[in-house]
């Protein structure tokens, strides 16, 4: 309910009348405790804004105001309630909390949307463990989502209520019921994708599409060197490259993944805990080298990573599963004149337009079939706790989706 209040101070106020159910402060009646008036009505004199008249049940009451600034105050409105994770502190997987989360109404140029799956990235672990910062503390991890429009903002085409959406990148909110998203940062979902497959595949299919396609521009012909091979960006990184013509190499860590890889369009796969992979590469290689090395693992990878390049090579590091590379004087690039590169979705997607055509060529070859989404496990969100635990560990593959 509002409140009525008057302001000692000179303001005019020449529309303030009409009818109000609300309730009456006014401090101007200092000898009159605050009483709550219902049917009131509130007429300011046309002539001299210091005098206003009151009315309620057949009692008039003439007054003149030391001011007449009318102020209305609206209580806040309830937020809706909904389950979601919070973070509090950086930490281990036991830092993610499972509880009650506010959602509000969107705003102008907003939706909020009903998520039905959501996406489990590494970029979720940075997050968690403090690697990355948040904007603020507490927190809610994600950075992928499917999910239908339940809810549009004021003035906005383009979007209505029940269609099916996906994001992936800014804002981070992700691991929740519901949240509130940029209507100009969603894509519409074809619906021959289910929104399982979508939310598996939109944020790791738009990295493996800037990464091949405008980072370093895969063509055939080409020999390229993958490190994990079978992840949920590694097994689209080789599956990808193999429909453009490249030799994929990648590496894994088990006999699982080396089939899996494999069945991905892998040529040769390297089990890195049997085998030295820069003198693998160099063999298959006949010691010339590859193009590019697309190198998600980090620390453990980083200088081999470089030594499998062959001159004028392109080092994409784009993720640091193993921790961060130690630090490489530049002058060790200078040998084979090498590219170094940290590139980020986020600067290559920073357009509408940018989105809209990656997001589309992704899903274009989803639907053809050079894209098939491994869809290896699926956890609850309230045990998104265990699912971080699994991807650090390195025991998941493929694609890892939470549903709420």
């Amino acid at each position: 309910m509002a409140a009525l209040t008057l302001h000692h101070h000179q303001h005019s106020c020449p529309q303030a009348s009409g009818h109000l159910s609300r309730r009456l402060y006014h401090p101007i009646f200092s000898s009159f405790p605050r009483i709550h008036v219902k049917d009131l009505n509130f007429r300011l004199s046309p002539a001299d804004n210091s005098i206003f008249s009151l009315s309620t049940r057949g009692t008039v009451f003439v007054v003149r105001a030391l001011s007449t600034t009318v102020a209305v105050e609206e209580t806040p409105e309830k937020k809706k309630m909904v389950k979601g994770i919070r973070v509090y502190e950086h930490g281990g997987p036991e830092v993610l909390k499972w509880e009650d989360v506010e959602v509000g109404e969107p705003k102008e140029g907003e939706i909020r949307v009903k998520n039905k799956a959501i996406g489990l990235n590494f970029i979720d672990v940075y997050f968690r463990k403090g690697v990355y910062k948040p904007a603020s503390m507490p927190f809610t991890p994600g950075m992928e989502a499917v999910g239908e429009v339940v809810a549009v903002g004021s003035g906005l085409t383009g979007r209505m209520i029940g269609d099916l959406v996906a994001y992936a990148g800014n804002p981070m909110g992700a691991y929740a019921e519901e949240q509130i998203l940029p209507a100009d940062k969603v894509v519409p979902v074809p619906s021959s994708i289910d929104p399982i497959v979508a939310a598996s595949i939109m944020l790791k299919g738009m990295t493996a599409q800037f990464l091949l396609r405008r980072c370093f521009k895969v063509e055939r012909g080409h020999t390229i060197l993958v490190h994990a091979a079978a992840g949920g960006v590694g097994s689209l990184l080789c599956q990808w490259a193999n429909a453009l013509g490249a030799t994929v190499i990648g590496t894994v860590s088990t006999n699982e993944k080396a089939a899996q890889a494999k069945e991905d369009g892998c040529h040769h796969v390297i089990m890195y805990k049997n085998e030295d992979f820069v003198s693998r590469v160099n063999d298959i290689t006949s010691g010339k080298g590859v193009n590019v090395v697309y190198d998600s693992v980090g620390k453990d990878t980083f200088k081999g990573s470089l030594a499998c390049l062959k001159s004028r090579g392109y080092m994409v590091s784009f993720g640091q599963s193993s921790g961060s590379p130690d630090p490489i004087p530049l002058s060790d690039l200078a040998p084979k004149s090498l590219f170094l590169t940290r590139p980020s979705m986020m600067q290559y997607n920073e357009t509408r337009d940018e989105l809209l055509e990656c997001a589309g060529e992704v899903f274009a070859n989803v639907t053809s079939g050079i894209l098939k989404a491994r869809v290896n496990h699926k956890y609850p969100l309230s045990r998104v706790a265990d699912a971080h635990a699994d991807l650090e560990n390195r025991i998941t593959s493929g694609s890892v989706v939470l549903l709420p």
